[in-house]
């Protein structure tokens, strides 16, 4: 006689952001979706936009899209919005709600403890938007209410998480990226795919080309190194003809290149001899383990919790939002890359880079984190 394997139930998981576009927030979120057990039913609420408009934005979202939901929620206090999280909630009765940064803790962590939602998570990804004395009132206000484990991806960002609100719940799980996606390739090849240059000294940029992202300051800093060192950005952003002025204002337009959206972007990373991120803020940026992870040495400005993503042995951290520190540390950067110090003083496999990601942030480990918190069966 057949029997009938049953197939192990897993949880309901609803992950809730801001908005579902670029960015290494909604990153993060999309893997912890690829990522968990396959027995789990996980979606992803985003509380603005349409679904549309966001695969429009960032095609990548297609294969996920019928596990994304849409509010479209008008700007401003909605306390509707709340009304249709209930509504969702006591429908689809998940198992966890995790909530990624203050607005989805206002509005989905609360509505998941009126809901009945067993298990609340919510992951402060930076904490600079506590400067703000109103937003410590409002995010001491939801956690009261919502009553969530409160997990930071930093060390940094628990010491402050601490500081403002002394709550109890509050664990650190650090970010992670794909290991097997972000890995060592041919240069050359990648190069090639990219139509950037053989012949000289390649740096990478990544991120949205906004003013945060600090892309006026490495340009600024690229007129202090030699001329055999190039600048190449992938990203968009409304700042990006302002910049292609300053390059051209200082006559550097013919040694920097705008990529646009790269959809590859371990292909990018392997393009270059020496990754940088130059913010003026960031929470715990995914693009610095990215680039490590593909073995590319990188300098990070010392904001947020940049520092942590750095391999201490191959990395370079200068002072924020200052072009000199900046040019100084970058000129080093490229005269040890092209004399191969690194491969001279870092021979040993446990100091390259993709072996402190593979180590420390790969986001295998996170899941497996975020499943003991019960995100994940």
């Amino acid at each position: 006689m057949d029997r009938k394997i049953n197939k192990p139930l897993g949880k309901k998981v609803i992950h809730v952001v801001q908005r579902l576009a670029p960015g290494g927030l909604e990153t993060l979120t999309l893997d912890l979706l690829r990522f968990a057990n396959p027995n789990d039913q996980v979606l992803i609420i985003s509380l603005e936009g349409t679904k549309d408009e966001s695969l429009a934005l960032w095609p990548k979202l297609t294969q996920f899209s019928k596990q994304l939901v849409f509010l479209d929620k008008a700007p401003g206090v909605q306390l509707k919005t709340m009304r249709t999280l209930i509504k969702v909630f006591k429908s689809i009765r998940p198992d966890v709600v995790h909530t990624h940064h203050i607005g989805p803790l206002l509005y989905a962590s609360i509505s998941a403890r009126l809901s009945n939602v067993p298990t609340r998570i919510h992951t402060e990804h930076d904490v600079w938007h506590l400067n703000s004395k109103k937003h410590v009132a409002l995010q001491k206000m939801a956690l009261v209410a919502a009553k969530p484990t409160l997990v930071a991806d930093a060390v940094r960002v628990n010491q402050q998480l601490k500081m403002h609100f002394n709550y109890d719940k509050t664990v650190t799980i650090k970010n992670g990226i794909d290991c097997q996606k972000f890995r060592p390739a041919s240069k050359l090849n990648a190069r090639k795919a990219l139509s950037l240059p053989f012949d000289v000294t390649v740096i990478g940029c990544a991120g949205r080309l906004e003013t945060v992202k600090g892309h006026d300051l490495i340009i600024k800093a690229l007129t202090f190194l030699p001329k055999h060192v190039s600048l190449a950005i992938a990203g968009d952003g409304s700042q990006k003809k302002e910049l292609i002025k300053l390059a051209r204002q200082l006559g550097v337009e013919q040694r920097v290149i705008f990529l646009g959206l790269v959809e590859d972007m371990p292909q990018f990373y392997q393009s270059l001899d020496l990754f940088c991120l130059p913010s003026r803020y960031e929470g715990f940026p995914l693009s610095p383990l990215e680039a490590q992870a593909c073995n590319i040495p990188t300098v990070v400005t010392d904001v947020g919790s940049a520092s942590e993503t750095l391999c201490h042995e191959s990395g370079y951290l200068s002072k924020a939002n200052d072009i000199p520190s900046l040019a100084h540390v970058l000129l080093r950067a490229v005269s040890e890359v092209n004399n191969d110090v690194i491969g001279v003083e870092f021979n040993s496999e446990v100091s390259f880079p993709r072996t402190f990601v593979l180590e420390n942030n790969d986001v295998r480990h996170m899941v497996k984190a975020y499943e003991e918190l019960g995100v994940t069966a």
